[in-house]
């Protein structure tokens, strides 16, 4: 190749660069003139609902105590551990009152008034828990308990041998 080819060459490659790097700014230039779409956020629409249920878990440990309407949908739920209740306090009567205040305060916006109430669990709070649904607005109309109740245990050991 002789020095005239050479410098043909590289006049050639320094072209296609220049013809590269020009779209890419040009690209660049596109999307910053383009205009920025902003998603609009449907509106939530809050059903009212007059008719619901309460699910109250009374453990040893904690309470937990979940709104729903009919069809078992959550309303609202709130438990001891949301409200700042540590150790022990989780599950006493005081904590239950609380709990409920919570979660009633969370549903006001669905407009419940009366609700079922399903008992679970043989914790501290549970009695609290009914008391303070009907302290905090909302019209008792029964109240079941649903704690799981063994029919035959579980299976005993083998007699031990002597």
């Amino acid at each position: 190749m002789t020095d005239n080819q050479k410098e043909k060459n590289k006049e050639i490659k320094i072209d296609e660069k220049a013809q590269s790097e020009t779209p890419a700014k040009e690209k660049k230039a596109e999307k910053e003139t383009q205009p920025v779409l902003v998603k609009q956020k449907k509106k939530k629409i809050i059903r009212q609902i007059a008719h619901g249920r309460a699910y109250v878990q009374a453990t040893y440990n904690n309470t937990i105590v979940t709104l729903t309407d009919l069809n078992g949908n959550v309303l609202a739920s709130s438990s001891a551990g949301q409200n700042n209740f540590k150790g022990p306090k989780k599950s006493t009567p005081y904590a239950a009152s609380v709990i409920v205040k919570n979660a009633v305060d969370k549903a006001n916006a669905y407009g419940l008034k009366n609700v079922n109430v399903f008992v679970k669990g043989v914790g501290t709070g549970r009695e609290a828990a009914i008391r303070a649904l009907n302290t905090y607005g909302l019209n008792v109309l029964s109240i079941k308990d649903v704690t799981p109740i063994p029919h035959n245990g579980c299976r005993q050991r083998k007699p031990r041998k002597v």
